[in-house]
């Protein structure tokens, strides 16, 4: 067999069964059985492609399971482990976006979060955009950022387990985000990104935000070109990369790798992606590469004290319980 079929739901909310993996196998040519990655988490089918394009096989897949809340994920079986992860940060690692959150301590929330939401979608070109809102944040005191990440950053279901999973088996993780670096340096630290590249806001005399972006802007083409760069650096082959993200200016940089996922993301990207997460957390990324649940990175219980881990990991800890774990 050539090619797998992953099927993921949230895990959350395990649902998956055997009549999903059912209807998934009749559609796929020469399927085999199914195996499971987590018991009603993520399961695997196995079967041989042929000619078909492989976004409209999962596709199909996909509209057979009806309202399941079911992804499916399709690819080649041969180099399915990546060596290489490269992720969007706004909205794929974190669930917020930093530059609405910055908005809202000057009382313009609305106005930003409509530009970015035009932006990400691909409406409106990134850069100018970006300018536009950077401006409005003039004044600020760089405090405020810190701030901002302590009260109203969270980051996205499975962010930190997927890393540190990936680290564990020797991938190089980078954060690659269109934000800014005085986010990406703190969030990529807590999550365990290797390295992160970003946006510099800039300071004017007084030390406070001078609204103003250090140039050349991160964009869409120099997250590609992260990508291009690391792959090379690192000596490896296009199908031994892995990337995530929701916008517009992540699409290029999902089409480039070997394996590009849309997370949650704007209409026109996950159209555009080779594949879709639209229900499962970013442990997804870990199932789609044929990790099983039980080699997923677990933090170490006995450093934080009880009120941190109710705090950091409570849900986590209840979707492993369900899990048996």
């Amino acid at each position: 067999m050539t090619h797998v079929a992953t099927l993921v739901c949230d895990p959350g909310f395990p649902m998956l069964s055997d009549t999903e993996t059912r209807i998934a196998a009749a559609l796929l040519p020469g399927a085999g059985d199914a195996t499971w990655l987590d018991a009603r988490i993520a399961a695997d089918i196995p079967f041989t492609a042929g000619e078909r394009p492989l976004r409209e096989i999962a596709d199909e897949v996909r509209a057979a399971l009806g309202t399941a809340p079911v992804d499916v994920i399709v690819q080649p079986l041969e180099n399915r482990r990546k060596k290489l992860f490269l992720a969007d940060m706004d909205s794929t690692m974190i669930r917020q976006e930093c530059i609405d959150e910055l908005a809202g301590e000057v009382g313009k929330k609305k106005h930003v979060a409509e530009i970015t939401e035009r932006a990400m979608r691909g409406e409106i070109a990134f850069e100018p955009a970006l300018r536009e809102r950077v401006a409005l944040l003039k004044g600020l005191h760089p405090d405020t950022i810190r701030k901002v990440i302590g009260k109203r950053i969270t980051m996205s279901p499975g962010a930190r387990i997927l890393v540190q999973t990936l680290r564990q088996h020797g991938v190089h993780t980078v954060l690659v985000s269109g934000g800014f670096t005085a986010f990406t340096s703190v969030i990529g630290e807590q999550i365990g990104f290797h390295e992160n590249h970003a946006n510099v806001l800039l300071l004017g005399q007084d030390g406070r935000l001078a609204g103003l972006v250090q140039e050349p802007i991160l964009g869409k083409d120099a997250k590609l070109a992260t990508l291009v760069a690391k792959r090379d650096e690192l000596k490896l082959a296009e199908s031994d990369t892995i990337a995530v993200g929701d916008g517009a200016n992540d699409l290029d940089m999902i089409r480039a790798a070997g394996l590009g996922l849309a997370y949650h993301a704007k209409p026109a990207v996950a159209a555009a992606a080779a594949a879709c997460i639209d229900h499962g957390d970013l442990t997804a990324l870990l199932y789609a590469q044929g990790y099983r649940g039980e080699e997923f990175w677990r933090p170490p219980r006995e450093q934080l004290n009880a009120t941190d881990w109710k705090r950091k990991y409570g849900a986590m800890e209840k979707a492993h319980e369900r899990r048996g774990w």
